[in-house]
């Protein structure tokens, strides 16, 4: 039996990076996401991941690949059987076999022999990402392999990595969880989109997940890690509307990894703000006792919709483009004056909404 490689940089595993189903009948779901940004040619590959109630037999059991791919081009494919799913419960490692020629369970595979073995579907680690999906009716497709090496988990350098949600994600009580797998990396491999090749060495890349038996009403979400003039700066910033054991919540955060430092501005140590519109405009700004960071996404191109999890199964909820406009502010408070460390911006930004009501903007602190 092969086993996993384990990730040669441990230290930059997080918390939640194994798989979290427990086995039950329980509503559950699980999604991964995996992007890798070319800033040469200014396009954005993005790869969805998820699993629904694994357990089979169940309305909404099976999984799926989604790829938000150049010019916020998307393919998709479902992958029904459940039984064709594997995942690892200590380490980040999954992956789902369509049409193969292999009549074993599904496990990691060596590349070659994934390649050789498995015509659709997709495996995936901290380290590596590989798959290939087809969509049936228009005949368009998607392969990749790329390696990745991480640089940041979700903490400071060298130091134990941190819950995105902090300790109460690992509870029940706060679902769905979140989880920052690897605020930056870089990867290197190549991607073939409907015969167009890009084959990319220490390119941006990122990842995280998210997993529960409860959804979110409403979201909004900011991540990047190409910036003008700043390799070593990765942001993630987000915020939802989430059911609390009997109520609803909103809750929002920022998070920034510069130079190895993490500049983490969550609602137990901060004050967060923010004013998303309905789509094209983003702003959050965000304080506590040693720092404020500011930040403004905005875009003039209709996004593109995407499916997510729901209570009813993967439904079009949210909207994406990978084409985002970011201008990012980063100060240092000293006895009340505030100086600046960090001034940039980027063209290269993801910017989401999801959920309902968006029929006006979300304003909130």
């Amino acid at each position: 039996m092969l086993i996993i490689p384990v990730n040669p940089l441990q230290r930059t595993q997080t918390p939640h990076s194994g798989y979290h189903w427990d086995g039950s009948s329980r509503r559950f779901f699980e999604g991964w996401y995996y992007r890798v940004t070319l800033p040469e040619c200014g396009q954005t590959f993005a790869f969805m991941y998820s699993i629904e109630d694994p357990i089979g037999g169940k309305p909404y059991s099976g999984g799926a690949a989604q790829i938000l791919g150049p010019n916020d081009e998307y393919l998709w494919r479902t992958f029904p059987d459940v039984t064709k799913f594997w995942s690892s419960r200590d380490i980040l490692g999954l992956g789902h076999w369509g049409q193969t020629d292999l009549n074993a369970q599904a496990i990691y595979l060596l590349p070659a022999e994934f390649d050789r073995y498995v015509l659709e579907g997709y495996q995936a680690t901290a380290t590596l990402n590989q798959g290939i999906i087809r969509d049936r009716a228009t005949n368009n497709y998607c392969r990749w392999q790329y390696e990745i090496q991480p640089v940041y988990g979700w903490g400071n350098q060298n130091s134990i990595q941190q819950s995105t949600a902090g300790w109460l994600s690992f509870s029940q009580i706060f679902e769905p969880g979140w989880q920052i797998l690897m605020a930056h990396g870089f990867a290197s491999g190549w991607i073939d989109w409907n015969g167009k090749i890009y084959e990319f060495t220490n390119a941006p890349a990122y990842g995280e997940k998210n997993w529960g038996g409860a959804f979110p009403q409403k979201w909004f979400w900011l991540n990047c890690n190409s910036f003008d003039n700043e390799p070593d700066l990765a942001l993630t910033a987000g915020g939802g509307r989430r059911g609390v054991l009997w109520w609803m919540e909103s809750v929002a955060m920022i998070g920034l990894h510069y130079q190895g430092k993490f500049y983490e501005f969550v609602p137990w140590n901060s004050k967060v703000e923010w004013n998303i519109q309905p789509w094209g405009r983003w702003q959050m700004q965000a304080r506590n006792l040693n720092y404020e960071v500011e930040l403004t996404g905005t875009t003039h191109l209709p996004g593109t919709p995407l499916r997510a999890p729901t209570a009813n199964g993967l439904k079009f909820c949210c909207r994406d483009t990978m084409q985002g406009k970011l201008n990012l502010e980063l100060r240092k408070i000293n006895y009340g004056q505030s100086q600046i460390i960090l001034k940039t911006q980027s063209s290269l930004c993801g910017l989401e909404i999801g959920g309902g009501s968006w029929d006006n903007s979300w304003q909130s602190s």
